[in-house]
C-alpha cells in the first residue's frame, strides 16, 4: 500500500504584540485548512509564531512569552490537534526551563497528545536570545505512514542536523522557519540541499511578511521544488508519497547516487574520523 502524508503548510504571520490572539488565529487557521483539505494529515506553522512578535527586534524580550512545557499553551495546543483530529506542529516557542530559555518545536497527535519537542541545537547567534538545546533532534513514527523528523530554522545551515535525522529513518523532515533577512535565498539552496543529500522531504515553512519575508518551499528527495511562496500569508498543500524516499535510498538519485547506503556501509572514517593520541582537532 503507498504511503501517503498529506501536509499542509501554513505561511503565516502572528498579530502583533498579542500572543493570546495570535493563537486565536492559529486555532482558526486549523479550523480553516481541516474544512478546505478535509484529507490532510499534518499541519506545520512557522518558528517563533506563537510569540506574537518579530523576536529579533532589539531589544528582544522574552519574559511574557515563556512557557513550561508542558503547560497551559501546550494544553490549548493540543486540544486544537485533538478538535481538528491532526498531527499539528505550530511551530516553535520560547520554553522556560529554569533559567534557561529554549526555543522549541512541539509535535502534537490527533488525539491531542504533545509527542515530542526539540530545543533548537542552533540559535541564530548573535541575534537569538535562547540558549542552545543539548538533545539530539527527535525522529517520530506516524502509524502507518513514515517516520518524520524535525529541525528549527537556522539548524538547516548545519549539515549535520538533517544528516542525523537521515540516519534515524526520516523520510520527511519539518522545517519551522522564522527568516526576514537577505540570506532567505540561501536558505532556499540549502532546502534542496539538504533533501538531495539526506534523500529525504524537506519541508520549510517560513512566516510572511512582516514578520518573516515568505518563500517558504518544499521540496522532493532527489531535490525538485514541490512548491515555493511568495511574501504574504499563503497555505500549501502537498502530498507526499514516502514511499518515493525509500525508491530514491534504494536504487540511487535519478537512479545513479546510493548516498545513505554508501555513508552506512563505507563511511566510517568520514563520520567517525580518528585523532591521533595527544592531539585534539582544531
Amino acid at each position: 500500500m503507498t504511503r501517503l502524508l498529506h501536509v499542509v503548510g501554513a505561511q503565516v504571520s502572528p498579530v502583533p504584540g498579542d500572543p493570546d490572539a495570535t493563537l486565536d488565529k492559529l486555532a482558526h487557521d486549523a479550523r480553516t485548512i481541516r474544512a478546505a483539505f478535509p484529507k490532510a494529515q499534518l499541519y506545520l506553522f512557522p518558528e517563533l509564531y506563537l510569540s506574537g512578535e518579530h523576536p529579533f527586534r532589539h531589544p528582544v524580550r522574552v519574559d511574557g512569552v515563556r512557557h513550561r512545557i508542558p503547560g497551559p499553551l501546550t494544553e490549548r495546543l493540543g486540544e486544537i490537534a485533538r478538535r481538528a483530529r491532526r498531527w499539528l506542529c505550530p511551530g516553535s516557542i520560547y520554553e522556560a526551563a529554569g533559567r534557561k530559555t529554549y526555543n522549541t518545536a512541539l509535535l502534537f497527535a490527533p488525539d491531542g497528545t504533545l509527542v515530542t519537542t526539540y530545543r533548537k541545537l542552533f540559535p541564530w547567534m548573535p541575534w537569538e536570545v535562547s540558549d542552545p538545546g543539548e538533545r539530539p533532534p527527535p525522529v517520530v513514527d506516524i502509524p502507518r505512514v513514515g517516520r518524520a523528523g524535525m529541525m528549527i530554522c537556522y539548524d538547516g545551515w548545519f549539515p549535520e542536523v538533517p544528516r542525523s535525522l537521515a540516519l534515524q529513518g526520516a523520510e520527511v523532515i519539518l522545517h519551522p522557519t522564522l527568516t526576514s533577512t537577505p540570506d532567505r535565498e540561501e536558505e532556499l539552496v540549502l532546502a534542496r540541499a539538504n533533501a538531495i543529500a539526506n534523500q529525504c522531504f524537506v519541508l520549510n515553512v517560513n512566516a510572511s511578511l512582516q514578520v518573516g519575508g515568505g518563500r517558504s518551499i518544499g521540496v522532493d528527495p532527489e531535490g525538485r521544488v514541490l512548491f515555493e511562496g511568495g511574501d504574504g500569508e499563503e497555505l500549501f498543500s502537498e502530498v507526499l508519497d514516502l514511499d518515493r524516499v525509500r525508491t530514491v535510498r534504494e536504487r540511487g538519485t535519478r537512479g545513479l547516487n546510493r548516498l545513505l547506503w554508501q555513508l552506512e556501509e563505507h563511511g566510517p572514517a568520514a563520520v567517525r574520523p580518528k585523532v591521533a593520541r595527544g592531539r585534539r582537532p582544531r
